[in-house]
Formats: structure tokens, C-alpha cells, sequence
């Protein structure tokens, strides 16, 4: 990568929809991105979305081989998964299920996860888990947004400063960390 060289991160939501919590995260988060000099791209799974893996036409199925080539040439992702039953979504393990090493190996990724109740690392440990099994490295900081209903205004912002400041800075560390790994590749 050059110096003159936009990184590139790609955000991926465990929710359909853009307007889900998880989506709304995954933007507030990428508009900081932006703002750190990174070009941004969010996959839309309403969109565009990725069938189950495995399914009767899925090896073949155009967003799939559309996605695949996008994270291919991002140099880091943004990843947002809402808890459910301890666990990351379905929506989320799917999406991560359809990345394999050679999209993946050596990029950073920042991890983020909303919760119904109060805070914990469950569902981050797990995308952490399955991110390494890719060979992905994901980057020491991270956010947890419990009590997710009540976490965001009516402009889809957070209502804690404290949190909407550590989504910003782990988004520059993305940034940061994406830069110097693609200068290592």
C-alpha cells in the first residue's frame, strides 16, 4: 500500500437492516472511520443478503462471490452482533462463515456486540474465537452496549458520551492498526 492509499474497512452487521441497533452501531462507528481518513463500505444484508452456508446454490450465489471479493480487498473490518441466548446471532455466524484466509488472514477487526440486559463478553469472545480461527487479529479494543433499547436516541445516536467515546477511539485504533498491517502485507 502506498502512502497516498485510502485503507479500506468494511462494516458487517449480525442484524438485518441498517436501522437495527447492530446497524446503527456499525455506522456510528464507520462515520468515525471516515473521519480518521479510511474509506468505508457497510454490507446491507436486506440488500444484499448471504444465504445459509451450504444451501442448494449458495457456492454460486453472486452476493456471496460479490462479498467475498469486497472483503478480499478491504484492509480491515468493523463487526457488530447483538447477544442472543449467550451467543452471537445466527445473522452474524453466517456472515463470518462466508469469509475464508485469503479474504481475511493478517486484517484487523473491531468487534462490537448490544445486549438486551447488562454488559458482558460472551458474544465478543465468541466473534473474537471465530475471527482468530480466520486468521483475522482483532484489535484490544471493543465496546458492549447494554441495555440496547434504551442506548440510543430518536436520530439513532448514542446516549452515553462516555461509550460513543470509546466506539470513536476504538475506531481510530482500527484505522491506525489497518494502516500498518497493510504496509506489512
Amino acid at each position: 500500500m502506498s502512502e497516498n492509499q485510502q485503507v479500506k474497512i468494511l462494516g458487517l452487521s449480525g442484524s438485518y437492516g441498517l436501522t437495527s441497533k447492530n446497524g446503527l452501531l456499525v455506522q456510528l462507528a464507520l462515520e468515525d472511520i471516515q473521519s480518521f481518513g479510511a474509506e468505508v463500505f457497510i454490507w446491507d444484508l436486506v440488500e444484499k443478503p448471504l444465504p445459509l452456508v451450504g444451501s442448494e446454490g449458495s457456492w454460486d450465489d453472486a452476493n456471496v462471490k460479490e462479498f467475498q471479493a469486497l472483503a478480499k480487498s478491504c484492509d480491515g473490518f468493523i463487526a457488530s452482533s447483538p447477544e442472543y441466548h449467550g451467543c452471537m446471532s445466527g445473522v452474524m455466524k453466517n456472515t463470518f462463515d462466508w469469509l475464508y484466509f485469503d479474504h481475511v488472514s493478517g486484517k484487523p477487526f473491531a468487534l462490537m456486540s448490544t445486549l438486551g440486559g447488562q454488559t458482558n463478553s460472551n458474544t465478543l469472545n465468541q466473534m473474537r474465537i471465530c475471527v482468530r480461527w480466520l486468521h483475522g487479529w482483532v484489535i484490544p479494543e471493543q465496546v458492549a452496549v447494554g441495555k440496547v433499547k434504551e442506548a440510543f436516541d430518536d436520530d439513532g445516536k448514542l446516549v452515553d458520551e462516555d461509550l460513543r467515546a470509546r466506539v470513536s477511539k476504538m475506531a481510530e485504533s482500527l484505522v491506525i492498526t489497518a494502516a500498518w498491517r497493510a504496509t506489512q502485507r
